[in-house]
């Protein structure tokens, strides 16, 4: 019997703050997130909306995390109420703010990036908080299908989304084995990992050294030299 998804759990019992996620996402955070939870974190969400989600991931992480959200609407101060959570009013279309606010609250173990949505916005948002995740941390980007959704600035493979941004970043944390055409940079040396799934690309944050390569064992096709133990 398959254990029951405990965000997916909440969000189904939830009759408090609305919650508003796409059904597949649950499985997505749990895997990427479960590494964190009971333990000292400090958890950055971006988009507060009714404060349902901020709820949700207290519950999650447990009593030891701290939470900050983060929105453009004043009236989200209101979810400041929630225990452990401390509220910031800002917009992810101003760099300056995005700036102060790594400063200020900065670092971040897990970052859940779920806010404005349009190309600019999670761009920004990304470049700006990425160097503030702790090694070992994550930076979850949700929504990504605006990436095609011409009111948030998207459409296929159009220059300038985050997709295509997304795609970018894949050739910089190949940038090794690029021969020379595109110099390793600090994103080369701290991405661990990308996950890209629908609507979701998560990062995991790790300190990367250029990659080595080994050769063990025998070099041949012979049979005999291996019932021999290797010996030719």
């Amino acid at each position: 019997m398959t254990k029951a998804n405990p965000l997916e759990a909440y969000f189904r019992a939830n009759k408090g703050r609305m919650i508003h996620k796409w059904m597949h996402y649950f499985d997505i955070y749990d895997r990427h997130f479960a590494p964190f939870r009971r333990k000292p974190v400090k958890v950055l969400e971006f988009g507060v909306s009714y404060g349902g989600s901020l709820e949700m991931w207290r519950h999650y992480f447990g009593r030891k995390a701290q939470m900050i959200g983060v929105d453009i609407d004043p009236r989200c101060l209101g979810s400041a109420e929630i225990p452990q959570v401390q509220i910031v009013i800002g917009d992810q279309d101003d760099r300056e703010f995005l700036k102060q606010l790594a400063a200020e609250h900065g670092p971040f173990d897990v970052v859940i990036e779920d806010g404005g949505h349009t190309m600019t916005q999670q761009i920004n948002t990304f470049e700006e908080i990425w160097p503030k995740v702790r090694q070992g941390g994550v930076y979850l980007a949700e929504d990504l299908h605006t990436s095609y959704w011409p009111n948030y600035g998207g459409a296929l493979r159009q220059p300038g989304t985050f997709i295509e941004y997304a795609k970018d970043l894949i050739d910089r944390q190949n940038a090794w084995h690029s021969r020379g055409q595109l110099p390793p940079d600090r994103y080369t040396k701290s991405i661990g990992g990308m996950h890209v799934y629908d609507s979701i690309v998560v990062f995991d944050k790790a300190k990367r050294e250029r990659p080595t390569h080994e050769r063990t064992g025998v070099e041949s096709f012979d049979p005999e030299v291996f019932r021999r133990g290797g010996r030719r």
